[in-house]
């Protein structure tokens, strides 16, 4: 007997990791509703899968109520790099917890699975290396990042509340740096930055000494692991970290992407923003024993399928100029 299709939704599908969800959910032979305001994310992420029968997209808001009929939620929206984050800080905590309310109150009401898109940052600016889900983190409450640390912790609060209190299945997956195709290139993110500023060889800007350390998962690495947490019996819950354990410095990082693309870029230091983490690594022993998912593509051939994509934006921009 064939499997029942299942209809899934995916708040903030248009957005950079949403959009890869939903085309690895279609590939798989799901019905995707994608949900996205806009804000960040983008019709053009979609443009593969906007003719095809097993999609939908409605443009709506989670801080308000949603009414579908689904099996499955993936809880993806909300912005996620500072500038975006931090330019509305008030709506970022909104909709971080609002939302997860609007989006478990629609699981509670047609008992659909429900995924928390979780972030890294609930770990602050870690006192332990490399961070594992047993710890608590260190987190100012009331600094400039704090609308997206404290608002991720609230909805994380949110969702294991409901789940005892309502029974309800939930997973929750705690997401470290990721990158690839389809990110923005002004968003602030480093990798992003970076391979901007060395195809158009401005100065690499590195914030603090450069020796602050990150862990870079490829995307679609990082969307596999969200799959299979999905796909798994209801007793395995999270949260979860999901990342790269292999760690780099920033100033090797911006070295890398100067090699990689041969720039003429120079590197320019900068002070480090406020509450910036020193280092951020994850434990993925939880995601390696519960899911058998382990990252597979290293960081150089990562980079270089991520500079290939910023290329052909800044040669299509190029063309766009001309006409």
């Amino acid at each position: 007997m064939l499997a029942r299709r299942k209809r899934i939704l995916v708040t903030g599908g248009a957005g950079f990791l949403g959009s890869h969800l939903c085309e690895r959910l279609v590939s798989a032979g799901n019905e995707v509703l994608c949900v996205d305001n806009f804000y960040t994310g983008a019709r053009d992420n979609l443009a593969g899968l906007l003719s095809n029968q097993q999609f939908e997209v409605i443009r709506h808001d989670i801080t308000f109520p949603l009414y579908v009929e689904v099996d499955e939620i993936f809880n993806l929206a909300c912005p996620a790099s500072p500038i975006h984050y931090q330019y509305d800080p008030v709506q970022t905590t909104k909709t971080s917890v609002h939302g997860s309310i609007n989006m478990l109150g629609l699981a509670k009401r047609i008992r659909a699975k429900i995924l928390q898109a979780s972030t890294s940052e609930v770990y602050g600016d870690p006192e332990i290396h490399p961070q594992d889900e047993t710890y608590w983190g260190r987190v100012n409450p009331i600094g400039p990042r704090s609308c997206y640390d404290e608002g991720k912790r609230c909805a994380e609060t949110l969702f294991f509340d409901y789940r005892r209190q309502h029974n309800l299945s939930i997973k929750v997956a705690r997401i470290f740096n990721t990158y690839g195709p389809r990110m923005r290139p002004y968003d602030g993110r480093v990798i992003s930055n970076f391979i901007v500023q060395a195809l158009t060889n401005q100065p690499i800007t590195i914030y603090g000494d450069g020796q602050q350390t990150r862990s870079f998962c490829y995307v679609d690495d990082l969307i596999d692991g969200l799959v299979r947490l999905m796909n798994t019996r209801d007793d395995v819950v999270g949260p979860m970290n999901l990342g790269n354990p292999a760690e780099i410095t920033m100033l090797e990082l911006a070295e890398m992407v100067v090699d990689l693309t041969g720039s003429r870029s120079a590197i320019e230091f900068k002070p480090l923003p406020i509450d910036d983490p020193k280092q951020r690594q994850p434990n993925i022993k939880l995601a390696k024993d519960s899911l058998g998912w382990l990252p597979s593509l290293s960081l150089r051939d990562g980079l270089d399928k991520t500079i290939a994509y910023f290329e052909s934006l800044m040669i299509a921009q190029r063309v766009e100029a001309t006409k």
